[in-house]
């Protein structure tokens, strides 16, 4: 079969690679008719992720199943199905907490959950840019759309990813009627993120962005207000003033890509920390409960 495969930073190759195949009684393998590439796939592209050198990327798939292991029950051959970016077995403690990112059975490397196409470091599990991927847990992973469902690929991709990442930003934070919300990033997570707020009832959603395009465009579909923060020497203190005070919920949409000082940049590239870094004296990072921290970007606080 054909799939995206990284050869090393800055290059990206369709190369033919061995067939996906079942390999326990619970995969299923899943022929793909629509795929994505998510903002997280540059840092695989960018090479700020160890990866060998023809590793399958991609994390936004959904297709139809072709075949199924013998212990499937949940869904058959011919289904269509959308393919989350984690991997999930369902029923350990983490997946029956709505923790599925953290599940304790489907990463054997690493202290995390297991996601499709994103290094051995995250569960080894080639990625959804392919003609066709082995699915793990086939009685929880995947999301059967319903047959009476007609909606073409496009109107249900995104639920495979970027959608459900900024409603649940917008759910855990706790937005309400009559909320200030800020939205910190103007790309496709944080316009959806604007546009969720408004639906929640927020009164006021600013957006904070640099690049122009991206401002234009969360003003033209989303009626925010927007602001340039190269263009204030305190952004913070420039929006505290102008919602007297603060915003009831502040949710990031950038994070790692957020703006570098010079030395976060290098640290970043030498695995010293994920970028737009932000550290609390008062917490211990070594502490197993920080595993399932509700800390999330979304910020239900005074500015």
């Amino acid at each position: 079969m054909k799939a995206v495969t990284y050869q090393g930073a800055n290059s990206i190759e369709v190369k033919n690679v061995d067939d996906a195949k079942i390999e326990k009684k619970d995969d299923i393998i899943v022929r793909f008719t629509s795929t994505s590439i998510c903002g997280s796939d540059l840092h695989l592209y960018q090479g700020n992720f160890p990866l060998p050198n023809g590793y399958i990327i991609g994390h936004e798939p959904m297709g139809i199943v072709e075949e199924v292991g013998s212990e499937v029950t949940r869904v058959k051959k011919g289904d269509r199905v959308v393919i989350p970016f984690t991997v999930a077995c369902g029923q350990c403690h983490y997946c029956t907490h709505n923790l599925e990112s953290q599940c304790d059975n489907s990463n054997p490397h690493y202290d995390s959950g297991g996601y499709f196409g994103y290094s051995e470091k995250f569960g080894n599990y080639p990625g959804g840019q392919a003609e066709y991927l082995r699915v793990p847990f086939g009685n929880f992973t995947p999301f059967v759309i319903p047959p009476s469902c007609e909606l073409a690929d496009e109107s249900l991709l995104f639920l495979s990813d970027v959608l459900p990442t900024a409603y649940w930003s917008v759910e855990h934070a706790g937005v309400k009627a009559g909320d200030t919300v800020i939205v910190l990033g103007c790309g496709p997570v944080g316009l959806m993120a604007q546009r969720f707020a408004w639906m929640k009832g927020a009164e006021r959603v600013i957006a904070v962005d640099h690049l122009t395009y991206r401002m234009e465009r969360a003003k033209q579909i989303n009626r925010v207000e927007t602001f340039d923060f190269t263009k204030h020497d305190d952004m913070g203190e420039h929006l505290k003033e102008i919602t007297h005070g603060g915003a009831e919920v502040v949710i990031d949409c950038v994070g790692m890509d957020g703006k570098k000082s010079t030395l976060e940049y290098i640290e970043q590239k030498l695995k010293l920390q994920g970028g737009n870094a932000w550290s609390d004296p008062n917490i211990d990072e070594s502490d197993p409960q920080m595993r399932h921290s509700p800390d999330n970007g979304c910020i239900r606080r005074q500015l």
